[in-house]
């Protein structure tokens, strides 16, 4: 049997906003040791901060953003995600391919039409 290899995936994740940021620290270590356990390596992560979310989700007006990077066996992914869904801080998430870890995360404005 051919052995998998890694990939790099990118996966937003939104916690809780009413975390203390001792709970908020420890939300994100369950995330990364979830990752960690599957074998995947963590790449990078980005802080994006406190921002109000485009609908209520769950009684929940705001959230805590991360950006992280890192690389996994893509038959865990599956794996990771039943245990994402036991995570009652973790409003949402997504996970997708990404080619490259962006270092710097930048917005170009909108441009008016």
């Amino acid at each position: 049997m051919k052995k998998e290899s890694k990939r790099l995936y990118e996966g937003m994740y939104i916690l809780n906003a009413s975390l203390s940021e001792e709970a908020l620290k420890k939300a994100l270590e369950r995330i990364t040791k979830t990752i960690e356990e599957s074998g995947g390596e963590i790449q990078k992560i980005h802080e994006m901060g406190r921002k109000k979310l485009a609908y209520e989700i769950d009684g929940h007006k705001q959230g805590q953003y991360f950006l992280l990077y890192f690389s996994v066996v893509p038959s865990l992914i599956t794996e990771m995600w039943r245990e994402y869904h036991l995570n009652e801080d973790l409003i949402r998430f997504m996970t997708m391919r990404a080619e490259t870890v962006l270092e710097k995360i930048e917005f170009k404005p909108l441009q008016e039409v």
